[in-house]
């Protein structure tokens, strides 16, 4: 198992560097197509939901014999948890997940996003806003219904130039009308016209700190991620990453996003609404509960087998295709090991 913190494509290790020392090539050595990756927060520690999209990007990497990298999304700094990154790959370690090569960390790769971000500016793809959250929130006319996203619509108002050019800005992509078309494995084909929807998006914030959007979509392609396997409550950022990824001229991997986990009052499993943390004492039994999760039907004598058992029927037994559809269930209350 690596887990190594270093960026991935860094000089390779000593030899004599025993922490550093791995059984499987670097994401660079293009073993196979198939490239997946799990890109954790570190805002706390991993709940059923993550595990779920863990356990499913996971499983699609190995049935394909790909490679399966991990990321740490920490560019968020305000929101990082001390010593939560570590105990999230602790967490993936006791579960017997193996990844490949180093593990990225996002807060190592801001000058690639200012690059990025720059770039849009000068060729016309960017601009500065002087706009604050709430003076969007007192324009906002109608209910944000299509996604569930946190971003408000932008009207355009600083799209000839900040409206208040004291303040400092933020960085909005111009978002050219017409809809995108996505294609996902789990949910099938839709299409979005962002410019209508969201809108003229954040790439860079008020405060410096670079968008989701933007971070995500110059890391995929830098890690050569060639399917992304994750909750359905980022399908909303799909149309708006793929825009982004032909303004860059980088490739759009393959999309699958799984049903997200919800408590009975269908409120998703999240940090924020207090999500407990998954049972590191009880790997094979919560590994167990998310194959279930994801419509695999375990064999009910596999909860007691043991991690390596249990690893080897899912990867042989996995099918994508059993969630199709799905956007969100309610997880049930843990059963006893019996």
């Amino acid at each position: 198992m690596q887990s190594s913190d270093s960026e991935a494509g860094s000089n390779p290790s000593s030899p004599d560097d025993d922490s550093a020392r791995t059984t499987r090539q670097p994401p660079t050595a293009n073993r196979s197509f198939y490239r997946g990756r799990f890109a954790p927060s570190p805002t706390g520690p991993l709940h059923f939901g993550s595990l779920v999209s863990a356990v499913g990007s996971y499983l699609c990497a190995r049935q394909a014999g790909g490679e399966w990298l991990l990321r740490i999304e920490d560019l968020d700094t305000p929101r990082v948890v001390p010593g939560s990154a570590d105990q999230i790959l602790r967490t993936l370690d006791a579960f017997g997940f193996e990844w490949t090569g180093p593990v990225l960390h996002q807060s190592s790769r801001r000058e690639a996003y200012e690059a990025a971000a720059q770039h849009l500016l000068n060729t016309g793809r960017a601009f500065h806003c002087s706009c604050t959250r709430s003076e969007l929130q007192a324009a906002q006319s109608y209910e944000q219904d299509l996604f569930d996203t946190d971003e408000l619509r932008y009207p355009g108002w600083c799209r000839n130039g900040p409206r208040h050019p004291e303040r400092k800005t933020a960085l909005r992509l111009f978002v050219p009308r017409g809809e995108t078309a996505v294609s996902d494995l789990v949910q099938g084909r839709f299409t979005v016209d962002v410019s209508v929807e969201v809108g003229d998006f954040v790439i860079r914030r008020r405060d410096g700190l670079h968008a989701y959007q933007l971070a995500v979509v110059i890391d995929d392609a830098f890690q050569g991620v060639s399917a992304v396997v994750r909750g359905a409550d980022l399908l909303h950022s799909t149309p708006r990453q793929m825009i982004l990824q032909s303004m860059l001229n980088l490739p759009t991997p393959m999309y699958a996003h799984l049903p997200v986990a919800t408590d009975m009052n269908g409120i998703k499993l999240s940090k924020s609404a207090g999500a407990a943390a998954i049972d590191i004492a009880r790997p094979t039994y919560e590994l167990w509960r998310a194959l279930e999760f994801l419509r695999q039907a375990p064999p009910h004598e596999l909860r007691r087998s043991g991690l390596a058992t249990l690893w080897e029927w899912a990867i042989k037994h996995w099918q994508l295709q059993r969630v199709n559809g799905l956007r969100q269930a309610a997880i049930r209350a843990g059963a006893r090991m019996d």
